[in-house]
This record gives structure tokens, C-alpha cells and sequence, in this order.
């Protein structure tokens, strides 16, 4: 199918109500107030995040929930005259993040089908995979999803690697619930109402590469490639017409939802496979939260203490340049106060209340509240100190975090398997190199370690209870260990207990000794 045609809607019009909820969801996660207030009170800013979705393709973060909705906090605009006290609280951003440590916090092991594309996809890994993890990750709880795609450049580099790519700049085609083609696109100049953007598009066995020359609403006319020098080198590489032939029959791009379904866009077509973030639904409760904590800044700043004083106890500046006082003197403002019977000049001190438990308890119920919702347990974001504690602990703690995680591997995994498949075949077409293409084996790490003294107990526990072998308890405390480095391991605490005796009825071999065993008469073990 070829690249999109000129003349036309970008992003398509099919996508409106996707922008506009990502417009939302990035404006929270980016956590600038200038892009909050503009989103929701269609107030000037600019795009935080630099992805050029917004700001470049509409000229500004627009109002994407539209002023009818006034009660919105950052709806409401600053009074003129005032300055803008409005205090954001990075919630949404706290949660993609530990979203992404309890997938990733430890790198995934990723073995291959056999010892030479175990080892090829060693040096892959090692190469930044688990840091595109990460980000990817975080991009997913944040926005919905995110796109792995496959790239390379032989001039630059003698491997392909993984790269992540977030779901506000794509353009998914979809057959059966599974994705059959994506358009992604960047903005490479946005002056005054002319916009260049280059458009890539991965369908199976081909890329295809487009730059554009348009408005800010209308992708505009397709332009040869080099006459934009971050696509020259593009151009180079061009093997058929507008297109890379990749060699495979595997698509180049993969998505990976944060989470489905998407209780928004069940109804449309073009965005009913669309995963949704973690904070969907708790956009009402993230704006009361920046509310609650504005008014309790709002609290400090008007309580304050301040002291009245009389105008005779300021100094004169001179004819007509008033009077004053040193500020190290706390002095509010003069007032000309008639002096009380029997009074002579007073100082009046002035301190308001600060409601300090209010507010701290709205705000606690209310990040409670978000973070249910959310599906993470109050206890991941350390609401429980820092108090030492046993793994056990911790994920009883965190269970409901814990089974927001699993339910999150459910959707990582296959697209992390078909994305390390796709990588190794590119590595073997592209590259040459001598590896077997095939589903690989991913084993996502522990986000939570256990600490080594409760492993040292629970080993010798198992231990005296005859309840495992050595193997089993040497992997239990070294489970990053290849299984040469057990072996040798067992073999090594055999014979330095006494239990690798040579075998008697093999010359030179050794083996376990039967000591510790009774014997029935014929030398078995029982």
C-alpha cells in the first residue's frame, strides 16, 4: 500500500478523539502548567514534551476539554492583575515511572534457540535494549502504548537495535485485532503556517519513506527526500521506488499496549486496539489534587506572620518620597490607627491559620483514590516509610501493584517476543551474521530482590528438611546464573564437604559420595 497522498487531513480525521485524549494525556504527563492550562482553558503555551504533535501541528496546545468546562482548576484563568499560583503535583509522571521500574527495574534474560544466537542476542541486549525498555515502558503507562520498532544503518553502526517510538505520533492500520501497517511521522520544520514532515511507514517486507511539504492541518505535496538534509541519507538507501525492501516477511514495528481494552474508543474502528494509560479516568482527580495543594500553598503564603505598625514608627525617605522601614523588621504596611484609650503606640502582630491537616488529609485521600484507580497500592510510592523489610513483606504490601505488573507482562510479552524475532532477522538478512531466527525465550527479572540473609535461612531450612537438591538451592541464591556456572558451582560445595569421592568402580571418574546413606546391603540408597 503506498505512502499517504498529498492534500489531505494529517493526522487523519479518523483520529480526532485519539488527539484530543492525547492531547490530555500528555499535558499531565509532561506536568508543565502551561500546558494544562491551555488544554483545559484553551490559554496560550507551548508543547512541553517536543514531540511536535501538538504544538506544531495545531500552533499551540489548544483546548482539548474546551472552556463550557470552567470548574476544571486549571481551567480557570489567572485574574488579571494576579499572578499564577497554581501548583502542579507530578502524579501522573511519579506513576509512569514506577510503572516502568516494576517491568524493567531489572533487565530481562533473553536467550535464542541455540548457544550462537543466545550469545548474539547477548551483545544486542548489552547494546541499550534495556534502556529502550525502560523509556518504553514509561511512554506506555503514560500515553496508552508505545511502538518498538526495528532499525539499522549500516553506515553508522554494525547492528540494528530496538528503538522506542510513542503512540501520539503514529498512524495504526489494524485486521483482526492485530496491527497490519503503521504510519510514523516527525515534524522536521514548522515556520509560520508551512510545515515539513516526514512520514515512515512499516508494512511487512517493505519501509516507506515520504517528506511532505504542507500547512499545519493538510500534509500538503510529497517532495523528493533529499531536498531535506535529515532525509538525504534516507535516500540513499531507497531500494525500490520510495521504499527499503527489508528481506523479511515479519512487520518491522510492533505495539504494545499499556493496558485493554480502551473503554473510550470501543466504537471506533481506527482506535479500538489502543491500549489506555494509567491515569484514564482520574483526570477530575488529578486537577482537585493540584487544587488541594495550591490552596495550602495558598494558606502559607497568606499566613505568613506580618506586623502592624503606626506611621510615626517609619523612617521618611524625604519631601515626597514617603517613608519605610527595614524589611529584617517584618513590617506588613503602615496604617494610621487612632490610638486606644490608654493606649499609646502598639505594634499588632498578624498571623493567620494555615490549615496544615485539611489539606494534608484531602490531598492523602485524594492520591489514595488516584492510585486505586490507577491499580497501584499506596505502599509502592513509599507512604509506609522506610522501614526494613522482607521481599515477602514488601509484595504483600504491593500486591495490588504487583498484579497491575502481571497483568502488564501479559501484553509486553508477545510483543517483546515478536520484536526480538524481527531483530534477529534483520541482524541475519541485513547483517549476515549466523544466527537461527525463531521465537526467543524472555524471562522478565524480579522487580523486587530478596535480601541474602533471608535466602541463606530459607536455603538451609530446605536443606535440613532434605526438600531440594543442591542444584535447586544454588539457583534459589544465584538466580542470574548460567547453568554451567551451577554445575560447577555443586560440584564445588560437593567436594569441599566431603560428598565428591572418586568412584571405585570407575577408574578416574568421580562422583557423589553415598556417605550420610544407609545402605540396604547392596550399595543403593534408599
Amino acid at each position: 500500500m503506498p505512502l499517504p497522498s498529498g492534500n489531505q487531513q494529517w493526522p487523519p480525521a479518523a483520529l480526532d478523539s485519539v488527539r484530543d485524549k492525547l492531547t490530555v494525556w500528555d499535558a499531565w504527563y509532561c506536568g508543565d502548567p502551561n500546558a494544562l492550562a491551555a488544554v483545559y482553558g484553551g490559554q496560550g503555551g507551548t508543547d512541553p514534551g517536543g514531540t511536535g504533535f501538538f504544538s506544531s501541528e495545531r500552533g499551540g496546545w489548544r483546548a482539548a476539554v474546551g472552556r463550557t468546562l470552567q470548574r476544571w482548576f486549571w481551567g480557570q484563568p489567572t485574574p488579571s492583575g494576579e499572578q499564577r499560583s497554581k501548583l502542579h503535583v507530578p502524579v501522573a509522571s511519579d506513576i509512569a515511572r514506577t510503572s516502568a521500574d516494576l517491568l524493567f527495574s531489572e533487565p530481562p534474560t533473553v536467550k535464542g534457540p541455540d548457544d550462537t544466537t543466545t550469545k548474539r542476542l547477548g551483545e544486542l541486549v548489552d547494546d541499550g535494549l534495556h534502556g529502550t525498555l525502560l523509556e518504553a515502558a514509561e511512554l506506555a503507562a503514560a500515553l496508552g502504548g508505545v511502538y518498538l520498532r526495528v532499525v539499522w544503518d549500516r553506515e553508522t553502526y554494525p547492528a540494528p537495535w530496538l528503538d522506542a517510538h510513542p503512540a501520539s505520533n503514529a498512524v495504526p492500520e489494524w485486521q483482526w485485532g492485530r496491527l497490519s501497517a503503521v504510519t510514523f511521522w516527525r515534524v522536521l520544520e514548522a515556520d509560520g503556517d508551512r510545515v515539513i514532515r516526514h512520514l515512515e511507514r512499516h508494512e511487512p517486507g517493505f519501509i516507506l519513506h515520504g517528506l511532505y511539504e504542507g500547512s499545519r492541518d493538510n500534509l500538503g505535496t510529497k517532495v523528493p527526500l533529499t531536498d531535506h538534509a535529515a532525509t538525504a541519507g534516507i535516500a540513499r538507501a531507497l531500494t525500490s521506488g520510495d521504499a527499503i525492501a527489508t528481506g523479511i516477511t515479519q512487520l518491522t514495528a510492533v505495539y504494545v499496549p499499556n493496558m485493554r481494552p480502551n473503554r473510550l474508543w470501543r466504537g471506533n474502528p481506527a482506535a479500538a486496539h489502543l491500549g489506555r494509560p494509567d491515569i484514564a479516568g482520574t483526570e477530575p482527580l488529578l486537577d482537585a489534587l493540584d487544587e488541594v495543594y495550591s490552596s495550602w500553598m495558598r494558606d502559607i503564603e497568606i499566613g505568613k506572620g506580618r506586623i502592624i505598625v503606626p506611621g510615626a514608627y517609619l523612617e521618611s525617605n524625604g519631601p515626597g518620597e514617603g517613608a519605610s522601614w527595614d524589611p529584617d523588621r517584618r513590617v506588613y504596611s503602615p496604617l494610621n490607627l487612632l490610638p486606644r484609650s490608654g493606649d499609646g503606640a502598639t505594634i499588632e502582630a498578624v498571623q493567620f491559620q494555615i490549615r496544615v491537616t485539611e489539606h494534608r488529609d484531602t490531598a492523602q485521600d485524594l492520591l489514595e483514590q488516584i492510585l486505586r484507580s490507577a491499580g497501584y497500592s499506596t505502599q509502592t510510592f513509599g507512604e509506609q516509610g522506610d522501614a526494613a523489610v522482607t521481599a515477602t513483606e514488601v509484595v504483600s504490601r504491593n500486591r495490588m501493584s504487583f498484579t497491575t505488573r502481571n497483568r502488564k507482562i501479559v501484553y509486553w510479552r508477545p510483543a517483546l517476543d515478536t520484536a526480538v524475532e524481527t531483530l534477529l532477522a534483520i541482524d541475519k538478512v541485513v547483517f549476515g551474521t549466523n544466527v537461527t531466527v525463531g521465537p526467543p525465550t524472555i524471562e522478565f527479572g524480579d522487580s523486587i530482590s530478596e535480601d541474602p540473609k533471608t535466602l541463606a535461612e530459607t536455603a538451609e531450612l530446605l536443606n535440613r528438611a532434605e526438600a531440594t537438591s543442591r542444584d535447586t538451592l544454588v539457583r534459589m541464591l544465584h538466580p542470574d546464573w548460567e547453568d554451567e556456572q551451577v554445575e560447577a558451582e555443586v560440584d564445588r560445595i560437593l567436594e569441599e564437604t566431603g560428598r565428591l569421592v572418586a568412584d571405585p568402580t570407575l577408574t578416574g571418574a568421580e562422583g557423589p559420595s553415598d556417605a550420610g546413606f544407609p545402605s540396604d546391603g547392596g550399595g543403593s540408597r534408599p
